[in-house]
């Protein structure tokens, strides 16, 4: 099987994407035919092989390439007797944040009709903002903490008043729609409150907060649902439980790719199957074709998601005892829009009246 990473973006975790990328070629190695960067302008490059190295991306050196043109089923790359097409075998969505889990390249390989693994239109939205994860959590019957939400116009008057109605001292503040450690702050007193919405507000225009609860149990898991035969079913990595400091932060939370695989939990096994059920009745329908990964809390028994992560880092390979496996029960299973066929009955009946 072929695949082709598609990573950077205009993001704020552009950078995180790329490093993605580079600890995803290791993992695959030559499965990966293509590297594809889109930069912050929206342009397209084709990356050797060779060059697939921090070093590479720190001096910007894709700017020497010329970039490709965005074409149906492939891109166009310049060449001495014209344009060239760059056949793009099945494309994995690496782009973390904007771009790539909100929706946008959802859309574009959409319309073109370019094969591809990560999440849907629909799956980026909900996915994406983390108020909207909150209501589609609790319409599955999956729990989820208390939560406030402020926007700009009201969070610097009566910020705190609002908060405290709901939950009290300690509490985080997070963007609504950035990846899940910018701009966040955990807020223990009074006079810490206007510099974290300060840090919120410059990746978001709305703000989340939650009550903090110190030294909580939290457990990742990642997985897809996969056709087997006629029935379908989900192939489950092994449940990972974090290094607990009070919350991890962008680089802890991101920079971190070294390792070739996590430690597993040691949990009970009711507590495995709840946290199963919860990413069951979470992916559903709405997240097929994506490999997610979703964080957990356990709060005296009972399971609640923290977030869902529809393009996790390096796709959470080493969550996966056989990731090349995963890989290929998912492309297997992707799903597929409906055929339209246009007949123009309706016009030609118009006609036909005339």
């Amino acid at each position: 099987m072929e695949l082709c990473v598609l990573f950077g973006g205009a993001s704020f975790e552009h950078e995180i994407s790329v490093v993605s990328a580079i600890a995803l070629k290791e993992v695959l190695k030559d499965s990966i035919k293509h590297f594809i960067f889109l930069n912050e302008e929206h342009e397209f490059y084709l990356i050797d092989k060779e060059n697939m190295h921090s070093e590479y991306f720190a001096n910007f050196k894709e700017k020497k390439l010329a970039p490709l043109q965005l074409c149906k089923k492939g891109l166009f790359k310049s060449a001495f007797f014209g344009n060239k097409k760059v056949e793009l075998p099945l494309v994995i969505n690496l782009v973390h944040g904007n771009d790539g889990e909100d929706g946008k390249l959802a859309s574009l390989l959409d319309f073109y009709h370019i094969a591809f693994i990560g999440p849907r239109i629909e799956s980026s939205v909900l996915s994406y903002n983390k108020y909207l994860t909150k209501l589609y959590a609790e319409s599955v019957g999956v729990n989820v903490l208390p939560y406030v939400v402020l926007n700009e116009n009201n969070a610097y008057k009566n910020a705190l008043e609002i908060i405290l109605k709901k939950f009290a001292f300690p509490f985080i503040i997070k963007p609504i729609n950035a990846g899940s450690s910018l701009g966040v702050s955990v807020v223990r007193e009074e006079k810490e409150l206007a510099y974290a919405l300060d840090c919120a507000f410059e990746y978001s225009k709305e703000v989340l907060v939650e009550p903090f609860i110190s030294g909580v149990k939290e457990y990742n898991l990642a997985g897809c649902k996969i056709k087997q035969a006629s029935e379908q079913d989900f192939y489950f990595s092994y449940i990972e439980e974090p290094s607990k400091q009070d919350f991890l932060d962008f680089e802890q939370k991101y920079l971190d790719f070294s390792r070739t695989k996590a430690p597993k939990a040691q949990i009970s096994s009711s507590l495995e199957e709840g946290l199963k059920k919860a990413f069951r009745d979470l992916y559903g329908d709405l997240f097929e074709g994506a490999l997610i990964r979703c964080d957990f809390f356990e709060i005296d028994n009972k399971i609640y998601l923290n977030e869902i992560n529809p393009i996790p880092g390096s796709l959470a390979n080493y969550l996966f005892e056989d990731f090349k496996k995963v890989l290929k029960c998912l492309a297997q299973s992707l799903p597929k829009p409906p055929k339209v066929q246009v007949k123009n009955s309706y016009l030609l009946q118009i006609q036909k009246n005339k």
